[in-house]
């Protein structure tokens, strides 16, 4: 029984990690993004938007298929893992993190672009009469005011890195305690027909899809509320 609960807890704490780190450095990258997207008037910035949310669209497979590329001995990835004498990022923890953010970008830029754009330009001009910097607007105006963007944001970008199946098997494979998340435990367990394992992190699986439904809807309707 011990080892049977070790045994599934380990790609649960996993996926977590993974999950919890991704959300981080999407919320880090993506923030600034989404504020250039809902703020910039070049007239390429919809491509630039465009290419962000290809992974909608994508076959998981397929983008798997070209980071796997770019993350093995021949490619980007295989040059930055030489620095400390490795061959590559592929079926490693940190390649997982690069694709988990590539795949969840979507999920984590859109809803912040569509906050800053919903507050319009008044908050922002009475800040520059205010002689507010650019920085400072930033900081003490738009983040507050894009709040729950940021916090549906990271509730997606979570839940989405949490579910992913096709990039992570195509970039990380089935290594115990280094690539096995949640998603490939399951289909493991369902390959060899060991129901009860697959069954058990299923129902929790389930559990947690309700969770996230739950604080979007809540989210969503406390957003709602403050702009009455």
């Amino acid at each position: 029984m011990e080892s049977l609960s070790s045994e599934i807890w380990q790609p649960v704490l996993l996926t977590i990690e993974l999950a919890g780190l991704t959300t981080l450095l999407l919320l880090l990258l993506g923030t600034p993004l989404a504020w250039w997207l809902a703020r910039s008037t070049a007239w390429w910035k919809e491509g630039v938007a465009a290419v962000v949310a290809m992974p909608l669209v994508l076959p998981p497979t397929v983008l798997g298929f070209y980071l796997l590329l770019a993350l093995g001995p021949n490619g980007p990835g295989g040059w930055i893992a030489s620095l400390w004498g490795g061959r590559t990022l592929a079926f490693t923890f940190g390649g997982l993190v690069i694709g988990s953010v590539f795949y969840s970008m979507p999920f984590v830029v859109q809803p912040i672009r569509n906050a800053f754009e919903a507050f319009g330009e008044r908050p922002l001009e009475v800040a520059a009469t205010l002689r507010a910097s650019p920085l400072d607007t930033f900081r003490t105006v738009a983040l507050p005011l894009a709040r729950p963007g940021l916090l549906t944001a990271a509730v997606l970008g979570f839940a989405h890195t949490v579910g992913e199946f096709g990039v992570v098997l195509m970039i990380g494979g089935n290594l115990p305690g280094s690539t096995k998340v949640i998603s490939i435990a399951i289909y493991d367990y369902v390959e060899t027909l060991q129901w009860a394992k697959a069954h058990a992190i299923s129902f929790g699986m389930v559990v947690f899809a309700f969770a996230v439904i739950l604080a979007m809807t809540l989210i969503e309707r406390k957003a709602r509320g403050a702009r009455a």
